[in-house]
């Protein structure tokens, strides 16, 4: 997805335009948290790679959903925090959360 294409009209397609791909929820749950660094977010989630948290963590940062903050120390602490945007994906995530637990577990094939 490039940064410069228009999001769609519909609200359940912009929502999935922004949060792509299975990991960007998940990091988004970890950022629910407080600010996190690099690092513990990509320990948080076990089998992200590199390439793709920085390329979510972009994504966000260019629509208002995260903050990503330099602090000048040696060595260099970078923070990343949801913004009041983001912060308003926990209702979303909580009702996901919800609806999810109340799906019964499949019955045990004969």
């Amino acid at each position: 997805m490039t940064h410069n294409a228009c999001l769609p009209e519909c609200g359940v397609a912009r929502f999935l335009t922004l949060l792509n791909g299975p990991w960007a929820t998940l990091i988004v749950r970890e950022l629910l948290h407080g600010p996190r660094r690099f690092t513990e977010l990509r320990d948080a989630l076990p089998g992200i790679s590199p390439h793709t948290l920085t390329s979510r963590l972009r994504q966000f940062e260019t629509y208002g959903i995260v903050t990503r903050t330099a602090y000048p120390e040696i060595p260099p602490r970078v923070e990343y925090q949801l913004t009041p945007l983001g912060e308003g994906l926990r209702e979303v995530l909580d009702a996901m959360a919800t609806w999810a637990m109340s799906i019964p577990e499949p019955a045990p094939a004969p």
